[in-house]
């Protein structure tokens, strides 16, 4: 680190996206990661601030480097090591997210407890 730059998948462990560095290893030889919109597929890959890394975990996460760290630091530190400049994640009682699949529309289906009274009450039980 001594010119200023630092392995990608070392990087990525001190700022805390992975738990692991082997996990930030296995995660860039993948070929998940872009570095200013170029694919990067080798983990000892150099990186300084200013960079923008892609990639996805859970969502597209796009976050430019700031700074680098001596070591793998609290989560303090961490967030201080680059700008999150990922679009917001969709909100689950969002109207225009999609519906999750397993979704059906209230009432459709088995009955719920108050219709299947009424139908006891209409047949007279």
């Amino acid at each position: 680190m001594a010119d200023g730059t630092i392995r990608i998948d070392k990087w990525l462990w001190h700022a805390r996206f992975f738990k692991t560095r082997t996990l930030a290893q296995g995660f860039v030889t993948g070929g998940n990661v872009r570095v200013n919109k170029e694919r990067v597929e080798k983990a000892n890959h150099s990186v300084k601030p200013g960079d923008v890394l892609t990639f996805v975990r859970g969502h597209v996460r796009i976050v430019e480097i700031v700074a680098l760290a001596e070591r793998r630091g609290p989560a303090k530190e961490a967030q201080a090591l680059y700008n999150d400049l990922s679009p917001p994640a969709p909100k689950k009682n969002d109207p225009d997210a999609p519906a999750p699949v397993a979704a059906r529309e209230r009432g459709a289906g088995r009955p719920t407890k108050r219709e299947r009274r009424e139908t006891d009450r209409l047949r007279g039980e």
